[in-house]
């Protein structure tokens, strides 16, 4: 190939108007970088760097560039000037034929590439066996009594346990935190603790209760037969009482064996048989094959003795609202009960379906046009009107023909500007805690530098500047300020970033979520911020014990991130092993970015690929 030399003098001056461009920011960043942690300051630097680099759209200098075989620039996130640098010096030698050149970046390609692994290794510990990711496991609240399970996890690859603030108490955060430690003792093992703070929370308020009954269905096939009985479980009165939970007398349960057999009319005057099957603790599991409704005052008899015992007071059954498409819909700031809409016989609606929100501060901010999303954006709608005590919503789509709306559902507003920031109350309650048990505390609803500025203040005031710091960016204006959101967060160390995939993407839209994520990715290399790769990943595995073949996909794109977050499931044990597996089979082909190329060989076995005879 021929090297025209006005091609090379065009690709050098781009290159020198870059790393002028590098140059000016810094001076234009300067406030920021003095106020960055000590261990972040040439960090933040190459960051400026970056932020340089896509001021202007570079990608017809980057084709010019790979047409001659030079760096493109596409890889240059953690070591920006050192990469503009090599390439203006093999551009130099290529016009003057001087190949005695020497470079000084802030920061070289190595000290780029150590500075990422440090920064993670002071957030997130040390990996195991060689991975290249950590791995975060949200506890359930079982490891609280079963340190078995603890030490499982640990074993299996977790390196950072996450305590979902929003769940449980203090006591019991506390008894799976002295659970890790003993973990770590005896395997040998470390494990970070964090602490993830539930922020202000966004989602409906209580429904209107309803009947105090308890239904149990059968599961029939299409001829109407039974093919799995419904199962209840016979209990002391508890509070709260668990699902499909029947309260009665003690004295009158210690009659129960396995295989004993309980007859009853329901509340519709239908007799029914339960079958005892086992008992688990203090409560017995039963077995009905028939659809029986039971209520407070249903009498049971214990057909082996005759003895009888009366149902207790059963919880109410919170009411739900059935929406679809074309539907109405009040969202309101008093704290009323929602209800169901009200229908005439004829099907004209009589009253609209209503409920409140947990955050009364959003009314008077959102305007008529705007989406809100309910419930992970299963059913969707617009504010047809707003004022500051209500919002009328015209449902536009639903997940199915229709959707359900129940308490305690997150909303979205994902275009309106809305007061959420800061601390809350109980916030500040679980930061003390973190405090003195923690390692590490995440954020919520960090969306300005400001925000940032403001927690970094109450960890300040809190006496927690020793914790690692992972900020959630789950909005689309934590994306639009992401930059600043770095620099003003670099002051603190260590430092992560996780991408809370579940919110953003129903914040900035499920056609813009991989092109955000992407971006977060980069920016978070470029300021060797380890980036912690959340939501949904491989959840089907987690929760079913077979993952979905995108779930596959997702896990190898994960490897570009530092860290990966894992959900509770009742296979987390084999979630954490696969994960392992695939990542370590990834690590051949990707660092990255940047492609690998093994020499070619079967997958599956390791033989080689066959050649020509």
């Amino acid at each position: 190939m021929k090297f025209k030399k006005r091609d090379l003098k065009y690709m050098l001056s781009e290159i020198e108007a870059l790393l002028e461009r590098a140059a000016s920011f810094e001076k234009e960043y300067k406030p920021y970088l003095q106020a960055v942690h000590p261990s972040n300051l040439l960090s933040a630097k190459n960051l400026v760097h970056y932020l340089a680099l896509r001021a202007s759209d570079v990608r017809a200098l980057q084709q010019r560039l790979s047409l001659y075989g030079l760096s493109s620039l596409g890889r240059s996130e953690r070591h920006v000037q050192a990469t503009l640098l090599t390439v203006r010096a093999v551009l130099r030698t290529l016009l003057d034929g001087k190949t005695k050149r020497s470079i000084h970046p802030t920061i070289s390609v190595k000290e780029g590439k150590a500075a990422l692994k440090a920064h993670t290794t002071a957030l997130l510990g040390k990996k195991q066996r060689g991975s290249s990711l950590a791995v975060m496991v949200t506890l359930p609240t079982d490891a609280a009594h079963d340190p078995t399970l603890v030490r499982n996890l640990i074993s299996a690859g977790m390196t950072c346990a996450r305590i979902n603030c929003a769940h449980d108490d203090e006591h019991t955060w506390l008894q799976m935190i002295q659970h890790i430690r003993a973990a770590e003792a005896e395997l040998g093992l470390a494990c970070k603790v964090c602490m993830d703070l539930a922020g202000p929370k966004l989602r409906t308020g209580p429904m209107k209760q309803g009947e105090r009954v308890l239904h149990l269905s059968p599961e029939r096939d299409l001829y109407g037969r039974v093919v799995a009985p419904a199962l209840v479980y016979l209990s002391p009165p508890l509070s709260p009482l668990p699902p499909n939970t029947l309260p009665l007398a003690p004295e009158w349960l210690e009659l129960l064996q396995p295989e004993d057999r309980i007859t009853f009319v329901d509340t519709c005057g239908k007799p029914g048989t339960l079958k005892v099957e086992q008992r688990i603790d203090t409560l017995w599991l039963a077995k009905c094959y028939d659809s029986a409704y039971f209520a407070a005052g249903t009498t049971l008899t214990h057909e082996r003795t005759q003895r009888t015992a009366t149902v207790l007071a059963l919880p109410p059954r919170e009411e739900k609202i059935t929406l679809r498409p074309g539907d109405r819909l009040i969202l309101h700031k008093a704290p009323l009960p929602g209800e169901p809409a009200e229908y005439s016989s004829d099907g004209t609606c009589l009253k609209v379906a209503h409920l409140s929100c947990t955050f009364p501060q959003i009314f008077g901010h959102v305007q008529v046009g705007e989406p809100i999303l309910f419930d992970d954006g299963a059913i969707e709608g617009i504010v047809r009107q707003a004022s500051a005590d209500e919002l009328l919503i015209e449902i536009t789509h639903t997940a199915g023909a229709t959707g359900t709306l129940r308490s305690d559902k997150g909303i979205n507003l994902p275009q309106s500007y809305l007061p959420i920031s800061g601390l809350t109350e109980k916030d500040r309650v679980d930061l003390n805690f973190a405090a003195k048990h923690a390692d590490l505390v995440s954020a919520s609803f960090i969306q300005t530098p400001d925000d940032v500025q403001d927690l970094l203040s109450a960890l300040h005031r809190q006496h927690a500047t020793h914790l690692g710091l992972i900020l959630k960016i789950e909005t689309h204006r934590a994306f639009q300020h992401f930059p600043l959101i770095l620099l003003t967060a670099m002051r603190h160390a260590p430092l992560g970033i996780m991408i809370a995939r579940g919110d953003l993407a129903l914040e900035v839209g499920w056609e813009n979520l991989a092109s955000v994520q992407e971006e977060l990715l980069r920016f978070g290399e470029a300021a060797h911020i380890p980036i912690i790769w959340a939501t949904q990943v491989l959840e089907t595995l987690a929760k079913k014990g077979r993952p979905s073949r995108a779930e596959i996909s997702d896990v190898a794109l994960a490897e570009r991130a530092e860290a990966v977050m894992l959900n509770k499931g009742a296979h987390i044990l084999d979630t954490i092993q696969m994960l392992e597996r695939i990542v370590q089979s990834m690590q051949r082909y990707q660092e990255k970015k940047t492609a690998l190329l093994p020499a070619l060989q079967a997958m599956i076995d390791g033989t080689p690929l066959s050649q020509p005879e």
